[in-house]
């Protein structure tokens, strides 16, 4: 609340001095902006009370989801004793439904943005009129790159890539881990060159899964909802160390802009449950949805000629974590080295090598 506050005192205090300045910015920060920013109004304050940040409750339960999952998959173990506990792994990581993951993912990077309170505080000047803070919603809906050459927009989605590339990297290096993994059962434990059970079944369960609705987890809920508003807690514990102060490099990825975007919608107090269709609209990216699309055909790929559970450990490893977590970090613009290793090489089993199956080159775990 005190955080809260604090912006809006600086963006009550800010609206006399700003108002010629925001919208000189809006109209001059890039040749792009200016041709869809140059009609709105300086922003005009009818009362010193502004709308409080709101954000839909399905959109904090979507955002939820995402954070559910990357905590369940965060928690993978990459040392198995028995082929139960592989099967165990891939069923946790791959249960989730490639767009809503995505929708979640696009909802959890906008309470990510509103921890940035130069950001909020930029956006809140203009929510003060009603006429100027619907003008100014309506622009960022028809069009989420409108938001981004705002004040303070490349320093939240700093904190946006900052968090997803966290995410990524997790992902890919356990991904990495596991499957360095399953090179040293197959030559030390004989449990691992036994064939899975009931193989089809698994494939068939495993389909069923990524199509089932995630649901929303009640605590990340309630953490969500009050990050809404700020808060240095929950900032703590999902940007460990904290985000650069420097701002990022544009242009942004539209899963960038569109977290932004609701971000923005909800620090101007039109992101409710009376706009969620607009939200909904917002939280759709195609171009990341597509990504984990693939990611989750290369695990059926996988899974289809694996026999051994040493090779299932290679599916698990590449295509449920390190696929799915290269996917998450590119969403967001942002790549790293030890990503790019986790995914850039093929070097499966001789069951998948054999059927030649799989999207990418193959060879054997003896490198031959």
């Amino acid at each position: 609340m005190m955080w809260t506050r604090s912006v809006d005192r600086l963006a009550l205090s800010a609206v006399g001095l700003m108002s010629a300045i925001s919208a000189l910015a809006l109209v001059t920060a890039t040749p792009a902006l200016a041709a869809r920013a140059d009609n709105i109004p300086p922003p005009v304050v009818e009362s010193p009370a502004l709308p409080r940040v709101a954000l839909s409750p399905r959109v904090l339960e979507m955002a939820s989801e995402y954070r559910a999952y990357m905590r369940h998959a965060a928690a993978v173990r990459t040392h198995f004793e028995n082929g139960q506990a592989i099967e165990s792994s891939l069923a946790e990581v791959e249960a989730y439904e490639p767009q809503q993951l995505i929708r979640g993912a696009v909802a959890y990077g906008a309470v990510i943005a509103l921890q940035d309170p130069a950001f909020v505080a930029g956006i809140r000047v203009y929510a003060g009129n009603s006429a100027t803070r619907r003008e100014f919603a309506d622009r960022i809906i028809a069009d989420p790159n409108y938001i981004t050459a705002m004040p303070g927009a490349a320093t939240a989605a700093n904190m946006i890539q900052t968090a997803m590339s966290q995410h990524g990297q997790r992902m890919a290096v356990l991904g990495g881990q596991i499957r360095a993994q399953a090179y040293e059962v197959q030559r030390a434990q004989a449990w691992s060159k036994t064939f899975v059970e009931d193989r089809e079944g698994r494939l068939a369960r495993a389909k069923v899964a990524s199509a089932a609705p995630m649901t929303p987890v009640d605590d990340d809920v309630r953490d969500l909802t009050a990050a809404v508003s700020g808060s240095d807690t929950f900032i703590a514990k999902e940007l460990p160390g904290a985000a650069s102060v420097e701002p990022a490099t544009a242009p942004f990825t539209p899963f960038v802009a569109r977290s932004l975007a609701i971000a923005a919608l909800a620090s101007l107090g039109e992101g409710g449950e009376e706009n969620e269709t607009a939200l909904e609209s917002l939280l759709n990216d195609t171009t990341a949805g597509f990504c984990l699309n693939m990611s989750k055909l290369n695990l059926y790929q996988c899974l289809a000629v694996a026999k051994p559970y040493y090779e299932d450990m290679f599916c698990l490893g590449l295509h449920a974590l390190a696929d799915t977590g290269q996917c998450i970090a590119k969403a967001a613009g942002v790549t790293t080295a030890s990503i790019e290793a986790a995914t850039s090489v093929m070097a499966p089993t001789e069951t998948v090598a054999a059927h030649g199956r799989t999207s990418r080159k193959s060879r054997r775990p003896d490198g031959q």
